[in-house]
């Protein structure tokens, strides 16, 4: 698919879109420029509607409360609290990846409690039975999402004051390692841009910022550049150095250090794709696109569609996005490239939990994804439950 095949989509009867070009960029730009907040870009994205979407309309849930389109099935992977192959499966489960490994390949997921978070994985086999789980990150606090690496490790983030960020081994062999060159503030989850050599980054405040870590070397995280992306002078957006990382306790923030930086409204999922980097805002409802090679920022999906309390986010090869809903009716959607979205899979019975964690197996026919608190709602996230959902995903 082009790069901007997803900003040149138009309604098609069914979904949100951006708008592309001069428009969408000069849009969503001078919207933001002139009220000082990237809120104000509203403006720029269509209007939606329900549709039953590439896979047809979803089935009445079966006997695990989840509805399917026809051809899919679930199955429970792991449950919190339950021993998976010698190792407890973490409480709250929260943002999650997949990596190869052989013939097989493995699934990383964190855990949103606060000391103990961490992260754990499941290794899977050819055949997609489990072949062991085991923890690859521990000791670290409300570890919410994160993002993978090109060179297959996953960056863990801390939702948390002053969170850091951890480069964590999917493979079990290496020990974490904190990154705070990165920044210390409330993070969310984390995109590679690897035609850039750049990280992009969220942050879950109401007021919170978008970022772009450049490091000193690709493949190593441990030095680099922190960028905040500002309102630039006339009309646009630019990158302005962050001055200090660290975000001292008693000083400003990394959101308040820099007078023209955009604010957003409770940032949350971030995926790169094709020149793209979509983040969503669960304040407002919304998920945006930043165009990397033009440097331009404009909407991809706003509040009024069927998609609610947008969250995670992930993609598949072909350019689809697959948006986790925090509530609302406790569904993934999809949104196409031709602007279509749409539920693929929805948790009846769990109204009190968010989706959680959404990431494809290496070969795109199985998508990962869990339930943080489960059928219980427990606040604690002990009733949280990680699913496999298998079908004929377009790819």
């Amino acid at each position: 698919m082009q790069r901007r095949a997803f900003l040149r989509a138009t309604s098609a009867g069914a979904g949100a879109v951006a708008l592309c070009g001069a428009l969408w960029q000069g849009a969503a730009a001078r919207a933001a420029t002139a009220s000082g907040t990237a809120g104000a870009a509203a403006g720029a994205a269509a209007g939606t509607q329900a549709a039953a979407g590439p896979y047809g309309p979803l089935l009445p849930a079966n006997d695990l409360g989840a509805a399917l389109p026809r051809g899919f099935s679930l199955r429970v992977v792991a449950r919190s609290s339950h021993w998976v192959r010698g190792t407890l499966w973490h409480p709250a489960p929260d943002g999650g990846a997949c990596f190869p490994d052989g013939d097989g390949w493995i699934y990383v997921s964190n855990s949103e409690v606060p000391l103990i978070g961490g992260a754990s994985a499941l290794r899977f086999r050819p055949d997609g039975s489990i072949d062991r789980a085991y923890r690859i990150l521990s000791g670290t606090t409300l570890n919410c999402a994160g993002g993978a690496t090109p060179w297959r490790t996953w960056l863990s983030c801390e939702e948390t004051f002053r969170g850091r960020v951890f480069e964590t081994d999917p493979y079990g062999e290496r020990r974490a390692v904190a990154h705070p060159a990165m920044g210390r503030f409330k993070h969310e989850a984390a995109a590679c841009d690897p035609d850039r050599r750049v990280v992009y980054m969220t942050e879950d405040e109401d007021d919170g910022c978008f970022y772009r870590y450049t490091p000193e070397s690709w493949g190593d995280l441990a030095r680099g550049r922190l960028e905040v992306l500002c309102a630039a002078p006339g009309g646009g957006v630019e990158w302005q150095r962050v001055p200090d990382p660290s975000g001292p306790v008693f000083g400003r923030q990394t959101r308040h250090q820099v007078s023209a930086a955009l604010h957003f409204d409770g940032g949350e999922g971030c995926h790169y794709h094709a020149g793209v980097c979509y983040f969503t805002t669960k304040g407002d409802n919304r998920v945006w696109a930043y165009d990397a090679e033009a440097n331009a920022l404009g909407i991809a999906y706003d509040s009024s569609g069927t998609l609610d309390g947008v969250d995670n986010i992930t993609g598949s090869a072909g350019g689809d996005l697959y948006v986790a809903e925090d509530g609302g009716n406790m569904e993934i959607n999809v949104i196409t490239p031709e602007g279509v979205v749409a539920p693929v899979v929805r948790l009846d019975g769990q109204g009190d939990s968010e989706i959680t964690g959404p990431a494809f197996s290496p070969d795109g026919t199985r998508l990962y994804f869990s339930s943080q608190r489960g059928t219980s709602g427990d606040r604690a996230g002990l009733g949280g439950i990680t699913y496999e959902m298998t079908g004929p995903f377009r790819r």
